[in-house]
C-alpha cells in the first residue's frame, strides 16, 4: 500500500473503524470466558491419571526387585503387571483429551455467535488439547524406559535432571502449560534470569500490531470482502479473481503483522518470562526454496510436536516417509478446518482441503531445493510465493466470508427479499 491508495480508500470509504459495531452477545462473552478456565482443566486431569499411573508404576518395579527372580525378566515381568493399567491410562488419556476439543466445538459452533470469539476459543482449545497429548505421550515413553531399564533406547541427558516419575508434579505441569511448546520435556532448557524491559518492548510491539491487524482489516479488508459478494453470488470468475488478487495484498500484509505480533513478539514475551531457553520458534521460511521447508520453518512449536508425535512414531514402525508426511497434513488439515470452519458456522472443507494441495505442491518443488545453484531455489521461491500470496489466505477468506454472509449476513438477506 501507497499513500495514494490509502487516501483512496479514505475518499471512497471514509473511517470504517468502530469499536461498537462488532456484533458480539452477552452470551459470547460469558461462554467464551467460561471456556477459558474450565479447558486448562483437563490439563489438571491428565496429572492425576499420571499420577496414578507413576504410583502403579514405582509399585511394579517394586515387586520385581523385591522378587527372587532372573534379573533379565525383570523389564518383562513389570511390563506384564502393568499390561492392564497401560490401556486404562491410555483410554483415560484419550477420553480427556478429546472431551476438552469436543465440549469447545460444541460450544462455540452452537453457542458462540461472533467468529473472532470462537477462533479465539477455539485455539485456546486446540493448543490444550495438543499439550495434553504431548504429556500423556511422553510420559509414556518416560513410563516405557522407567519399566525397561535395560531398553536400548536412551534419554536426553537433560531428563536426568528430573527423572520419572519425579516429574509427575504439578509445578512441572504448570510450567508447561505455560511454557511457548507444544512438545513436552521433564526438563527445558533455561535462561538465567527475567528481562523485563525485553518482556516490556515485545508487549509494545504485540500491541502496536494489534491495532494495525485490526484498522487494516476494518478499512480495507473488509471492503473488498464485502464488495465480493455479488460477485461470489453470480459466479462471475473474472471479477473474482480481480477481487481474489486485490485481496491478496492486504492479506499479505495482515498475515506478516499477526505472524510478527504472534512468533516474535507474544512467544518471545512468554519465554522470557518462563525463562525457556528455546526461542527458535521459526526460522527464515520467507527464502523457502520449496513449499515443504516452509511447512517446516514457519511454525517450528507445530513442527516439532508433529514430527515428535506423529511422523517419527509412524517411521519407527515401519510406514514409509511420505505416508507419514500425508498423515501429518491430514491431522493437520482437520485442526486447520476445526479451527476456521468451526467459529464461521460452516464447515466447507476448503481449509482441509487447502492442506492437502500443499502435498502435491511439496513433491513438485522438492526437486527444485536439490538443484546445485541458486536458479532451482529461486523458482521454488517464487512458486512457494505465488501459491501462498493467490490461492491460499485469499481464497479461504472469500469462501468463509461468503459463506457466513450466506448464512447471516447481505446474501441471506438478499436471497430472503
Amino acid at each position: 500500500m501507497n499513500l495514494r491508495l490509502v487516501i483512496e480508500n479514505f475518499m471512497k470509504y471514509g473511517v470504517l473503524i468502530c469499536i461498537r459495531c462488532h456484533d458480539y452477545r452477552r452470551t459470547d462473552i460469558l461462554l467464551s470466558t467460561m471456556l477459558y478456565a474450565l479447558v486448562p482443566c483437563h490439563l489438571f486431569v491428565a496429572y492425576i491419571i499420571e499420577l496414578g499411573a507413576a504410583q502403579h508404576a514405582k509399585g511394579a518395579l517394586g515387586r520385581v526387585k523385591r522378587s527372587d527372580s532372573d534379573p533379565n525378566t525383570k523389564s518383562i515381568q513389570s511390563s506384564r503387571s502393568f499390561q492392564v493399567t497401560w490401556y486404562t491410562i491410555a483410554w483415560a488419556h484419550a477420553i480427556n483429551a478429546t472431551s476438552c476439543l469436543l465440549v469447545t466445538t460444541y460450544v462455540v459452533y452452537y453457542h458462540i455467535h461472533h467468529p473472532m470469539i470462537g477462533t479465539t476459543c477455539q485455539i485456546h482449545a486446540i493448543i490444550v488439547w495438543l499439550k495434553n497429548c504431548s504429556y500423556a505421550f511422553t510420559n509414556r515413553d518416560l513410563r516405557h524406559a522407567y519399566l525397561n531399564p535395560s531398553s536400548t533406547s536412551t534419554l536426553p541427558e537433560l531428563y536426568s535432571q528430573c527423572p520419572y516419575p519425579r516429574n509427575v508434579t504439578i509445578s512441572n505441569l504448570a510450567y508447561f502449560w505455560w511454557a511457548p511448546t507444544l512438545v513436552y520435556q521433564p526438563v527445558y532448557p533455561r535462561s538465567p534470569s527475567i528481562r523485563w524491559l525485553f518482556v516490556t518492548k515485545r508487549l509494545v510491539e504485540c500491541f502496536g500490531l494489534s491495532m494495525f491487524i485490526w484498522l487494516a482489516s476494518a478499512q480495507y479488508a473488509a471492503p473488498v470482502l464485502r464488495n465480493s459478494l455479488d460477485k461470489m453470488a453470480t459466479l462471475d470468475i473474472a471479477s473474482i479473481i480481480e477481487r481474489l488478487m486485490k485481496l491478496s495484498t492486504i492479506s499479505l500484509i495482515i498475515w506478516l503483522a499477526g505472524f510478527f505480533a504472534i512468533f516474535q513478539s507474544v512467544l518471545n514475551a512468554l519465554a522470557e518470562v518462563m525463562r525457556f531457553g528455546d526461542r527458535e520458534f521459526y526460522t527464515d521460511w520467507w527464502n523457502s526454496p520449496s513449499v515443504g521447508n516452509y511447512w517446516r520453518t514457519w511454525n517450528k512449536p507445530v513442527y516439532h510436536f508433529m514430527r515428535r508425535h506423529i511422523y517419527s512414531p509412524l517411521v519407527g514402525r515401519g510406514f514409509s516417509s511420505g505416508f507419514a508426511s500425508t498423515m501429518v497434513f491430514v491431522f493437520s488439515g482437520l485442526l486447520h478446518e476445526l479451527l476456521v470452519g468451526i467459529p464461521t458456522h460452516n464447515i466447507l472443507g476448503v481449509a482441509f482441503l487447502g492442506m492437502m494441495v500443499q502435498l502435491p505442491m511439496i513433491y513438485l518443488t522438492a526437486p527444485l531445493e536439490r538443484i546445485q545453484g541458486i536458479n532451482g531455489k529461486v523458482i521454488g521461491n517464487c512458486i512457494f510465493w505465488i501459491s501462498f500470496c493467490l490461492v491460499g489466505q485469499p481464497l479461504a477468506a472469500l469462501m468463509y466470508f461468503f459463506a457466513w454472509q450466506a448464512k447471516y449476513g447481505s446474501v441471506s438477506r438478499l436471497e430472503k427479499g
